[in-house]
């Protein structure tokens, strides 16, 4: 997203993460009707920052880049995801801040799809049935509201 406006990416590091408000009530509300799985492009040490940022026991599954070898939108990721999580594409969701790494993917796959307008990824300007969503929500505590 950021090199398609022109924005050098900064160097990722931890520091800069930091969880919305919302996060922790949305985890208890999903945790409690489904098993939650992550997969992310990261660097490595996931597991470790989701410990410390409080919201790691919320997670049945975490496929990550780092620890994969390869990274979104390579469907690659999704099927282990799928195949670890023991479900097919067709009952599994993929909720994502990015277009082109969640979303398209995750529907080539045949999961279903809610886009959450976070972050730097709510300025993706959709093109086409291939980047449309089934949901799109502005916030964690929106998703609940679908779930």
């Amino acid at each position: 997203m950021m090199r398609l406006l022109g924005v050098d990416y900064p160097e990722w590091t931890p520091q800069y993460e930091e969880l919305y408000p919302d996060t922790k009530g949305c985890l208890r509300a999903l945790e409690k009707k489904y098993k939650l799985g992550i997969i992310a492009n990261q660097i490595p040490g996931a597991d470790k920052r989701l410990e410390a940022m409080g919201i790691r026991q919320y997670f049945d599954l975490i496929v990550t880049s780092a620890e994969e070898g390869v990274a979104k939108p390579d469907l690659r990721i999704f099927i282990t995801a799928l195949a670890r999580a023991g479900c097919t594409p067709e009952q599994a969701v993929m909720i994502g801040d990015r277009i082109d790494n969640d979303i398209v993917p995750a529907k080539q796959m045949g999961m279903k799809t809610v886009w959450i307008k976070q972050g730097v990824g709510k300025y993706w300007n959709i093109q086409g049935d291939g980047e449309t969503p089934e949901y799109e929500v502005d916030s964690l505590t929106e998703l609940v509201s679908i779930f």
